[in-house]
């Protein structure tokens, strides 16, 4: 349905920062495990008379946009004071019936930016779905769905459900017989319910594609416009993604009607509750770095991300050996196994989850301290998404990510991605290992001390055993509490006395490398330095960064090779100057490329390539 609103388009930016989103409705909310019964009687055992209402409401900023005294109520009972910025910009649009295409991250709000006013508009006893989101994974289709029930609890007769595959068919056909008026589905069991005929959009008034530069990566577009193709021409349709690439614009233009624009540029201050560190390592020594990374950056909750299902169950069988409680999240693992090790992960019934790409979107917990890219990421976005796992509700994190002398040229671009800087880290060695070990022994010895047991009884027993066993051994007290302390570690060596050679060399060959580049990088800056002629199959070329635009030789390699599928060995010899860099490429580079790498960034400037002279 579309709106009598003037036909301009209405484009808005904004920046955001953490301190708006914190009082506001955030991207991903955890609902507990309770009916909609309970969700319902909570509600309606509060005060709801007309004086509480407006009371309650009083500050709200929620208030003008025309949301219904029910809607404002649950957001009240559920602490939500002011919409984030894209909430702002988007709720009078969709009130109106607007089409239109939003741009944000992940953790601005913008599941509830469109929920909200899409539940608002929702015809009441239509037994029919009303409301399609297309979501790229069955996590994120979960959360989705959840996010409604959880926005519609004050409104008991609207029926919500998620569709997606590896869960029961028969049930969610069953569902749909007895109605249901917002459907949150991945794309593969959508087109199932609807070519089953299970799925009925004749009175489909608005369709959502969420996280749609993800169905673009996942390789579901062709399918969403085969959804597409088949519902009704008059219909809203609302269009997020992180990114906007060419295949996304051309969507968004063939699909939607003169839709209103929202760009929310959320601040690089936020990005930084979360510390980046690479390591740089061979292949042959992931599962030893591994172990000692977990021994020494102590995060609550760890994801540890590979790239195939045979990699993940590697790495959490050495983890299980090492003492670890792991679980696996892969394709291979059934739905309903999914969902129980993500609510294990979530209250704490295991610490390391081990997971391909499949876990990187739509998993919501607040535990997770660290995340480590056991594989380099095949993309930047996902790298992002990756790492987007911690640093989650206003709390700091971790991301580390392992890398070999050949994928480390591609740090810079994922620099660029996250807009800060990845440090570099050495593997922790035993030196460190035993520090962390002796300060966690410290911490439980405090926090023993300072809890004590529950029963006194039973603490005067344990000074009674204490009092026997030194008068029976002639210990003195501190002899009594190292005995103690020894009962507690176990058999195991409380220190760690491995052989540390491999470290060593690897540190060695790592010093020879960077005081090498260093040089290179110093006769480079020489300002009365003539520049290297180029090899005979070379092509020489001036791209316009330099030394003062803090560009390093990987940032042109990185995005040079992403944006024309060059290997990266393919590019020769890199000279960076103060105000331009001199770089070859092979002769006979198509002039399509040429163009496209004219309109490149780097380090946030266009290249604006051209033959050098």
């Amino acid at each position: 349905m579309k709106n009598t609103k003037s036909d301009e388009v209405v484009s808005c930016s904004v920046d955001l920062t953490k301190s708006e989103v914190s009082s506001s409705i955030g991207e991903d909310i955890s609902i507990k495990e309770s009916s909609q019964h309970q969700a319902d009687s909570h509600i309606k055992s509060k005060d709801t008379s007309a004086e509480a209402t407006a009371k309650n409401n009083k500050h709200s900023g929620f208030e003008g946009f025309g949301f219904s005294d029910a809607l404002l109520r649950t957001l009240t009972l559920k602490g939500y004071k002011d919409p984030s910025p894209i909430q702002k910009a988007a709720f009078p649009e969709l009130m109106l019936g607007r089409d239109l295409v939003g741009q944000a991250q992940t953790g601005t709000g913008k599941t509830a930016a469109f929920a909200l006013p899409l539940l608002e508009r929702l015809k009441k006893n239509s037994k029919l779905p009303q409301v399609l989101v297309l979501a790229p994974t069955r996590e994120l289709a979960m959360q989705v769905a959840d996010s409604f029930r959880a926005y519609g609890a004050g409104q008991p007769n609207l029926k919500f459900l998620a569709v997606y595959g590896g869960a029961d068919f028969r049930s969610q056909i069953n569902a749909l017989k007895r109605g249901v008026d917002v459907v949150v589905g991945t794309p593969g069991r959508v087109m199932d319910h609807m070519r089953q005929g299970t799925l009925n959009t004749s009175e489909l008034k608005t369709l959502v594609l969420d996280e749609a530069d993800e169905m673009l990566r996942m390789g579901f577009i062709d399918d969403v416009e085969w959804v597409l193709g088949q519902l009704p021409e008059k219909r809203q349709m609302v269009l997020f993604s992180a990114t906007m690439p060419a295949e996304i614009r051309r969507l968004s233009k063939r699909y939607l009607s003169e839709p209103a624009e929202i760009t929310i540029k959320a601040k690089a201050q936020e990005s930084h509750l979360i510390r980046q560190r690479y390591i740089t390592l061979q292949n042959s020594h992931k599962l030893e770095a591994l172990r000692r990374v977990l021994e020494t950056v102590t995060g609550e909750g760890v994801i540890i991300f590979a790239r195939t299902k045979a990699i993940t169950l590697t790495i959490a069988e050495a983890l299980e050996t090492s003492g670890h409680e792991v679980a696996v999240l892969n394709g291979d693992v059934p739905q309903n196994q999914r969902e129980r090790t993500i609510e294990r992960l979530r209250n704490g019934g295991i610490n390391v989850l081990v997971a391909t790409d499949v876990a990187a979107r739509g998993l919501d917990v607040d535990r997770i301290g660290l995340v480590v890219n056991y594989d380099m990421p095949f993309d930047s976005e996902a790298y992002i998404h990756r790492i987007g796992r911690t640093g989650r509700a206003g709390r700091s994190g971790e991301a580390i990510l392992f890398v070999n002398n050949r994928e480390r040229r591609f740090v810079g671009s994922l620099e660029r991605a996250a807009g800060q800087q990845i440090e570099q880290m050495e593997i922790p060695n035993n030196a460190l290992i035993n520090q962390s070990r002796l300060h966690r022994l410290r911490q439980k010895l405090i926090k023993a001390a300072q809890t004590g047991r529950d029963h006194e009884q039973e603490t005067l027993l344990l000074k009674e055993l204490l009092k026997t066993v030194g008068e029976e051994l002639n210990l003195n007290s501190e002899q009594l509490a190292i005995a103690a302390i020894n009962l507690a570690v176990g058999p195991t060596p409380l220190l760690a006395q491995g052989n540390e050679d491999w470290l060593k060399q690897q540190h060695s060959h790592r010093n020879r490398r960077d005081d090498r580049r260093d040089e290179r990088i110093s006769n480079r800056r020489r300002g009365d330095r003539e520049p290297i002629s180029p090899e005979e199959h070379m092509e020489r070329f001036r791209v316009e960064v330099g030394h003062r635009d803090r560009v390093k030789p990987g940032n042109l390699v990185g995005a040079i090779a992403n944006e024309t599928g060059l290997q990266g060995r393919m590019i020769g010899r890199i000279q960076i100057y103060d105000s331009f860099s001199l770089l070859d490429l092979p002769k006979g580079m198509p002039e399509k490329i040429f163009k496209e790498l004219k309109k490149l960034k780097v380090m946030n400037k266009e290249l604006q390539i051209h033959r050098a002279t």
